[in-house]
């Protein structure tokens, strides 16, 4: 389904129309005024609800699973996040969040523990956050006017037991003159994020088109994440996991 998510942005996504076209904010007000996830979930008190790790500091991820309703601790994975050599770019993201939902997992063993990880690729090299104004702007000239591969890597884990998957998305930038990027870099926005821009603020007006999953390009595959939930054992209540058929830590 394609819409316009900003003046002349493209987004073709596997979501409803209305969501892309509302936007994070727009999205949250409907869904409180639709429901409420505690009456729902007090209805059925047969399943036992279930602790939520998020293992990343990443404001844009507490703001997806809050989003969706499910109430969450914050808990960051400080780990290597180097490149391997020879390592591919799908391969890294995936490991990287792998490592991070086991590192907390493994020491809050009654939790669901999700870790995702984030990365631009662009010919074949990854694009990370920048080291400094230079490096992003390098990285925004690189991307000015081309089509890049968002890769998000998202893995949930529950003591010893993980599972990943990967979403990968095409977004397509307009042509950026060297004021436009000092201008964008001077909003202070691409300096934590990967490849320099971010899609849900100021970088939203730079993106043409984007082919594929929204929330996966801000940092979390929503639906990705509740399948990997539900293949461990946890089902998604529309505001809250459950305990259906949870492995033994």
């Amino acid at each position: 389904m394609a819409t316009n998510l900003a003046d002349g942005v493209v987004v073709t996504c596997r979501i409803p129309a209305a969501i892309c076209a509302l936007g994070l904010n727009g999205t949250r007000r409907i869904l409180r005024a639709m429901s409420s996830p505690s009456d729902s979930i007090a209805e059925n008190p047969v399943l036992p609800l279930v602790r939520v790790v998020l293992a990343s500091q990443s404001p844009r991820r507490r703001e997806l699973l809050s989003l969706i309703g499910v109430t969450h601790t914050v808990l960051p994975a400080d780990i290597d996040e180097a490149v391997y050599e020879n390592e591919e770019p799908v391969a890294h993201a995936e490991r990287l969040a792998r490592t991070k939902a086991l590192a907390i997992a493994t020491r809050e063993r009654d939790a669901v523990v999700i870790g995702s990880d984030t990365i631009v690729v662009i010919d074949g090299e990854i694009l990370g956050k920048p080291a400094s104004e230079q490096h992003a702007h390098d990285m925004l000239r690189k991307l000015s006017g081309r089509t890049h591969t968002v890769v998000t890597a998202v893995a949930v884990a529950t003591g010893d037991h993980v599972l990943s998957d990967v979403e990968n998305v095409s977004v397509t930038f307009r042509p950026l003159t060297d004021e436009m990027i000092a201008d964008y870099i001077n909003t202070g926005e691409p300096m934590d994020k990967a490849g320099a821009y971010g899609i849900q603020g100021f970088g939203a007006t730079i993106v043409e088109r984007i082919d594929g999953d929204f929330f996966a390009v801000m940092g979390l595959p929503l639906g990705r994440m509740i399948r990997l939930c539900a293949d461990l054992g946890f089902g998604y209540r529309f505001g809250a996991l459950s305990a259906a058929n949870r492995p033994s830590a």
